[in-house]
This record gives C-alpha cells, structure tokens and sequence, in this order.
C-alpha cells in the first residue's frame, strides 16, 4: 500500500467539502441539496465514480467551480469519494442537507483551509483514509480569546 496526501488550495472566498458516497445518483442528489439550501450559493460537485465506466460525474451552477470540482476529484481518484466547493455561502449552511442525501456515507471535511486529502492506494484502487484541515494549534485560548471568538460569532449572525 501507497500513501499519499492531495493538496488541495483554496480560493479566497472558497470552502471545500470532501465526502464519500455510494452511487452515481449522488452528483444529482448533492446537486439539489446544494441548489435547495440558499438561491444565492454558487457551487461545483464532483463524483468518483467506483464501478461501470468508472467517470468523474459533475454538476453545479457555477463552471469555475465545477473545473475546480472535476480537477481535485481527479487528483484524488478514490472510488466513490466527493468534493464540492462552495462560493457565496458556508458548509455549515448546507452540511445537514448533504448529510442528508441518501447517498453520502461520511463527510471528511467542510472548511474554508487549505487542506491536504491523505489517499491510500492498493492493488483494488485508491480510497481517502483521512484530511489534514489547517495548521495544528497554537495554544489553548485565554478569557480575551474567547472573548473574541463569542463576539465574532455575534457580528456575523450565528449566535444571539
């Protein structure tokens, strides 16, 4: 067995999530979970798929973002594993509704960091058995640091 990390850079203004699902109706399924969680998202998706003609699927309606999709999920090339980026909105607006899907088996990641997807390949194929998401901490927060981190959340809407 081989390993090996993908490195995957973000856009300013982009988010990342990375999944794994199960079957080829996944792209359609992630495509109106995505386009049915705000008019104003602009995304891409992209599916390995695992069997049959074993194609990259892809969907979105934002073409950048769908390129960027197809590229990345090729990269990866494990077997029924997803990448979908967002512009114009979070992951945590739409993560429950991907979650949703009755395709998605697990969910990797969901963040705005560049990140690195950690790939195994074997004599079968290749299959993502983790992610590196941003840099490793720097300390433990103080009073004033949680200070801050309660009054961010206020400005930008997510707590009361």
């Amino acid at each position: 067995m081989e390993l090996s990390a993908i490195s995957i850079e973000m856009p300013d203004g982009v988010n990342v999530i990375v999944g794994q699902a199960h079957f080829i109706k996944a792209v359609e399924d992630l495509h109106e979970a995505l386009a049915g969680a705000s008019p104003q998202l602009r995304f891409g998706v992209a599916f390995c798929e695992a069997s049959g003609p074993c194609l990259i699927r892809r969907s979105g309606n934002a073409d950048d973002l769908v390129e960027f999709a197809a590229r990345y999920a090729e990269a990866i090339g494990a077997g029924h594993s997803f990448i979908v980026f967002l512009r114009d909105g979070y992951p945590v607006n739409v993560l429950n509704a991907i979650k949703q899907v009755p395709e998605v088996c697990t969910v990797y990641c969901a963040t705005a960091n560049p990140i690195e997807v950690l790939v195994a390949q074997t004599d079968l194929g290749r299959g993502i058995v983790g992610v590196v998401d941003g840099m490793p901490p720097a300390g433990i927060e103080t009073p004033d640091d949680e200070a801050d981190r309660k009054k961010l959340l206020r400005e930008i809407g997510y707590k009361l």
